[in-house]
């Protein structure tokens, strides 16, 4: 969204049906059923003695972060240092990357950033990156902490559970700038599994693995006061294994289309709603039955299924990509979308999504409320 769409919409704020009138294509965020979510999850937490510590790469977002920190969350994620320095940027002050920091440039960013922070943490998956590691932080003459990344199926990052992952820790526990802080591992993979049964059957196996390299290192005497993961696929699962200090998940304040097609158990549905969405509208109607939107490629992930749509559009419309720039709507026999009409579709992947926009439009009802900004968008490095 160009800079003279977002004054429009800064202008727009606090009028009524303002949510109407927001230039389009737009990520929209309903701040009531955000904030339900933020609390849902804080209180899952709570409830189950566990911490909080949902990942920014989901929304990017200062004013998000500091939202989820006031409901009781001990700091976030971020998948890249890049978002890190972003976060710390808006005051965010505990920070977990959760993902290695390797290159000479980003371990030199890495030793600035954990000067101006006071809770900095960093996972490793390696060796060679440990010893990089250790000596960045003795130029950088503080302390950096640090958790050992194990690998328990998911095989993007991660150390192989076992002795590899226990002499990787003792090499970060004997390193003199480097701080030795515990665990995380993350198993991606399970998240979206659709059958609950089978779901929980191997995420609490992936906690096993966990919790028996936890007590591994303790046996050796080091520390492991932190165990990080989980994810929203597995945030009622993971507290039964009794392994996690703090829960990682991110897309439950969003709730996007592929955690709608996820199963709970037992017929139950997520308790957190769909409080994300990209509205755009109706540019051309010359074809019968169809309509064609301003939002495309562009507007959405890709990674996934097309967007469903919620809302401006007769019941049995469909979306489907039509170009880089726009959208089309499959219109029942009959039907027809007058130009600027408002639709309003579930994002299928919510972060890459959020990645492609600007600024959340912030609306309560049909009220545009407020505007923030993504500051982490494409902070790819």
């Amino acid at each position: 969204m160009t800079s003279e769409a977002l004054k429009t919409a800064r202008d727009m704020i606090g009028e009524p049906d303002s949510r109407a009138g927001i230039p389009t294509p737009a990520l929209v965020l309903d701040l009531d059923a955000f904030e339900r979510n933020v609390a849902r999850m804080a209180e899952h937490c709570r409830l189950n003695g566990l911490g909080l510590r949902p990942h920014a790469k989901t929304h990017k977002s200062v004013s998000i972060a500091r939202a989820q920190i006031a409901a009781g969350a001990l700091g976030v994620c971020c998948a890249k240092l890049g978002e890190a320095e972003a976060m710390a940027a808006g005051g965010i002050e505990s920070i977990l990357i959760t993902s290695p920091v390797v290159t000479k440039q980003g371990l030199g960013r890495l030793v600035a950033l954990n000067a101006k922070l006071p809770d900095l943490m960093v996972v490793v998956d390696n060796p060679e990156n440990a010893r990089a590691l250790a000596a960045a932080a003795a130029e950088g003459k503080r302390k950096l902490k640090v958790l050992v990344d194990l690998d328990v199926g998911l095989h993007r990052t991660g150390i192989r559970p076992g002795e590899e992952a226990t002499d990787l820790a003792e090499l970060l526990d004997a390193a003199e700038y480097l701080e030795l802080r515990g665990l995380q591992a993350y198993a991606g993979h399970l998240m979206h599994i659709h059958d609950f049964a089978e779901r929980r059957e191997k995420s609490l196996a992936a906690m096993k693995v966990l919790g028996e390299q936890r007590d591994a290192l303790k046996a050796k005497g080091m520390c492991c006061d932190i165990v990080s993961g989980g994810g929203t696929g597995s945030y009622n699962i993971d507290p039964e294994a009794n392994v996690l200090t703090e829960l990682q998940g991110g897309s439950y304040i969003f709730m996007d289309k592929q955690y709608h097609d996820v199963a709970l158990g037992n017929g139950a549905s997520f308790p957190f709603e769909t409080s994300l969405f990209v509205q755009m509208s109706v540019v051309s109607n010359n074809t019968k039955s169809l309509a064609t939107t301003d939002a495309g490629f562009k507007s959405f992930s890709t990674d996934a299924e097309p967007p469903k749509l919620l809302s401006g559009a007769p019941e049995g419309a469909g979306y489907f990509f039509f170009g880089d720039e726009q959208g089309g709507i499959l219109l029942p026999e009959g039907a027809r979308l007058p130009l600027g009409s408002v639709l309003t579709a579930m994002t299928p992947h919510c972060d890459p999504t959020v990645n492609l926009y600007d600024a959340y439009h912030v609306v309560r009802g049909d009220v545009l409320v407020d505007v923030w900004p993504i500051e982490a968008r494409g902070r790819s490095a």
